[in-house]
């Protein structure tokens, strides 16, 4: 196979698995009357919890008008809430509660299986080589970015 088309299938596929695997997470978390968004949102606050709306809608490039629904919503079932920013009081910080930590715990479970699903035939030293590939892959398009927004650093890191 020539190279052109070798590298456009390989750009197709990389294109499909990751439309995939957002088509199977969203199955996935609606067991737990999630969508992958709102996880998204959770697990992003689990990892940097106190963050800004707009911080958040940066992390996970999203319009803020549709964070501040998923915001909405999560807040309406209880696992996250707003608190004053103390160096700004038109701001606010987010914030899990108590109640979101089981349901992290079963979407971590929940992810755990998709992932096996999604790599199940390959072989640990073939994970390990497509993770490295992958990661290559993403500091490239990372650099690349960034050369030509530097605003977008933050979104894309």
């Amino acid at each position: 196979m020539p190279l052109t088309h070798r590298n456009r299938e390989l750009a197709f596929s990389i294109n499909d698995v990751g439309r995939l695997l957002r088509i199977y997470a969203d199955h996935k978390a609606a067991q737990f009357g999630m969508t992958r968004a709102k996880w998204a949102v959770l697990a992003r606050l689990d990892r940097s919890e106190g963050l800004k709306q707009n911080e958040l809608a940066d992390m996970l490039d999203l319009q803020p008008i549709t964070l501040t629904r998923l915001l909405d919503q999560l807040g309406d079932n209880g696992l996250i809430e707003r608190r004053a920013d103390p160096d700004d009081r038109r701001a606010k910080r987010l914030y899990l509660t108590p109640a979101a930590r089981p349901l992290l715990e079963r979407l971590s479970d929940l992810g755990e299986e998709l992932m096996e699903t999604a790599l199940a035939g390959l072989s640990e030293p073939e994970i390990a080589a497509l993770l490295e590939s992958l990661t290559t892959l993403k500091e490239n398009l990372r650099h690349a970015v960034q050369r030509r927004q530097p605003s977008l650093e933050r979104r894309y890191g």
